[in-house]
């Protein structure tokens, strides 16, 4: 079973888009849903109202969970017929950009390398964020969310260069229908299907 991350900054429409797909194709994709937003809704807060101790553990969390959904979805699903991907909302690369010490040091804690990291998927996407546009709301769609447009634009470009060195990386530009761009997300995993063997 192949992992394909979909993944950007806040505002790219990666939940919505997986999420989506999944529904869609229920048969060829099952989705792993975003770690952080999870870790937050259960701790009732978000990444700006924490203190450096409590972004660490967040991130740590986040990390840890994303691991055991991938894990027990790649178990569910095995040898499950015709399933050939997990759709990922973010990968674990992702939690090293919040680290509040840097990616480096986000490694060493949770005792892996980016290279491991990278390894364990595929493919990535890597979506542009609707800030790009104009069209950015915050955390009118979802409240886990503090960056404002500016800071989701340069989260975006973080997480280009952490994933940059995956071999599989597509990238989708911001798009004012949402529909257009599941379209090319679509395109962009056909793609990355057909480079591989």
């Amino acid at each position: 079973m192949k992992k394909i991350v979909i993944t950007g900054a806040p505002g790219s429409g990666k939940t919505v888009i997986t999420a989506r797909l999944a529904a869609a194709h229920p048969e060829q994709f099952a989705m792993v849903p975003e770690a952080a937003t999870q870790v937050y809704t259960a701790l009732r807060t978000r990444w700006d109202q924490l203190d450096l101790a409590g972004r660490r553990d967040a991130q740590r969390r986040m990390y840890r969970l994303q691991l055991e959904q991938e894990e027990r979805l790649s178990r569910q699903h095995a040898g499950g017929g015709a399933l050939l991907l997990l759709l990922l909302d973010r990968g674990t690369v992702d939690g090293s950009a919040y680290w509040p010490d840097g990616p480096d040091a986000f490694w060493r804690d949770v005792d892996t390398t980016r290279a491991a990291e990278l390894a364990r998927y595929d493919a990535v996407i890597l979506l542009q964020t609707c800030a790009a546009l104009g069209l950015y709301d915050g955390d009118a769609s979802n409240a886990c969310r503090f960056e404002d447009a500016d800071a989701a634009i340069a989260a975006g470009e973080t997480l280009r260069q952490l994933w940059g060195d995956h071999p599989r990386v597509r990238h989708v530009a911001a798009y004012p229908k949402l529909d257009d761009k599941v379209d090319a997300v679509r395109a962009a995993i056909a793609d990355v299907l057909r480079a591989q063997p």
